[in-house]
C-alpha cells in the first residue's frame, strides 16, 4: 500500500511537470515504476505502455539513454529558465548558482546515450 501510494504521488508530481517548466516529469515517473513495480502489476503496466511516459521509461531501464528530443528539449527549458530568472532580476550570485546547477544537469544528460532508435 506505502509503495503503491508513492508512486501515485510521484505520477501526480511528474503531471504537475508536463506543464511546470522547473519540475522534472522523467524522475519522478522512474519512482512512480520503481514504486509501481512493487505494489500493482496492473499500474506498473499502465505506466510502462503510456504512449508519453513510457517510451522514455522503457529506454532508461533496459539502455540507461535518453532519447535526442528529450536531451534537446531539457536544453531548451534550462536554457528559458536561466533568461527568465535573468529578466526576473535575481542577484547574479543566484543565478551562478543555478547556472552551475543547471550546467551540471545538461551534463549527465548529454554524457547518457541516445535511445535507440524503434
Amino acid at each position: 500500500m506505502v509503495w503503491a501510494m508513492a508512486g501515485l504521488v510521484a505520477v501526480g508530481l511528474g503531471a504537475a511537470g508536463v506543464v511546470l517548466p522547473l519540475l522534472p516529469t522523467t524522475p519522478f515517473m522512474l519512482v512512480a515504476a520503481f514504486c509501481f513495480a512493487r505494489s500493482s502489476p496492473r499500474l506498473h503496466r499502465w505506466l510502462m505502455e503510456h504512449r508519453l511516459f513510457g517510451p522514455a521509461i522503457v529506454n532508461w531501464r533496459r539502455h540507461g539513454a535518453i532519447d535526442r528530443r528529450s536531451k534537446i528539449l531539457a536544453t531548451g527549458f534550462c536554457a528559458v529558465a536561466l533568461v527568465l530568472s535573468s529578466v526576473a532580476g535575481l542577484s547574479m550570485a543566484v543565478l551562478t548558482v543555478q547556472f552551475i546547477i543547471l550546467a551540471c544537469v545538461m551534463l549527465f544528460i548529454w554524457t547518457r546515450p541516445d535511445a535507440p532508435d524503434g
